[in-house]
């Protein structure tokens, strides 16, 4: 008995543990990291509605750009140990965050919680952007390539789904080339399920 009673107990021991590790992780996940040198990466961000890309050009956030626009040229610096980054354009030098309405906004200093996305990599090889600040609400827009109210957006809707895409600058080819020459940031290309469903119906 008394060595099934310590095998218990050191079992116990070990869940405790484990749990402590998880939360301590899930803490730091959601704190600025202020000590560590932050990684830059540049890209673009390719809107699954809209067929463009997401630009910065001052106050204004919209998703329609053409690819190699300066103004979509996105410096993503990392604010934690874990997935969160504040997305700056290269060009305006401005911020995304979101305001208190829902509204996608341009910001000269990205500092605030409200400038700060969690980047959720989704099933379909695309990626979501969860605001910082508001959870639940998402950087989404219309196949107009305009923001929508993140009030309304969730992460399964196509509105809410990017492609991160490097920067190369706007290549010598026509539009039915350039599909071709996609490349893609961070994950592989998407399957054949999800090429099918990106055209918009």
């Amino acid at each position: 008995m008394q060595p099934l009673r310590l095998q218990n107990l050191s079992i116990c021991f070990q869940l405790l543990i484990f749990s402590c590790q998880t939360q301590y992780v899930r803490d730091q996940g959601a704190v600025s990291d202020q000590l560590s040198r932050r990684q830059v990466r540049e890209y673009q961000l390719y809107s699954r509605t809209s067929g463009k890309h997401v630009q910065v050009t001052g106050k204004r956030i919209t998703a329609t750009a053409e690819d190699g626009n300066k103004f979509a040229k996105l410096m993503v610096e990392t604010d934690t140990f874990g997935s969160r980054v504040r997305i700056k354009g290269a060009e305006s030098e401005r911020y995304i965050c979101m305001s208190k309405r829902g509204k996608l906004v341009g910001k000269p200093n990205g500092k605030s919680k409200d400038c700060v996305f969690t980047e959720i990599v989704l099933e379909n090889n695309y990626t979501a952007f969860r605001n910082a600040r508001y959870e639940g609400w998402y950087m989404a827009f219309t196949r107009k390539g305009q923001p929508c109210r993140a009030s309304r957006s969730r992460q399964n809707q196509r509105e809410a789904h990017f492609i991160k895409r490097l920067y190369r600058g706007q290549p010598p080819f026509p539009n039915a080339e350039r599909q071709k020459q996609f490349e893609f940031v961070g994950s592989s290309s998407p399957t054949r399920r999800t090429r099918r469903t990106r055209t918009p119906t």
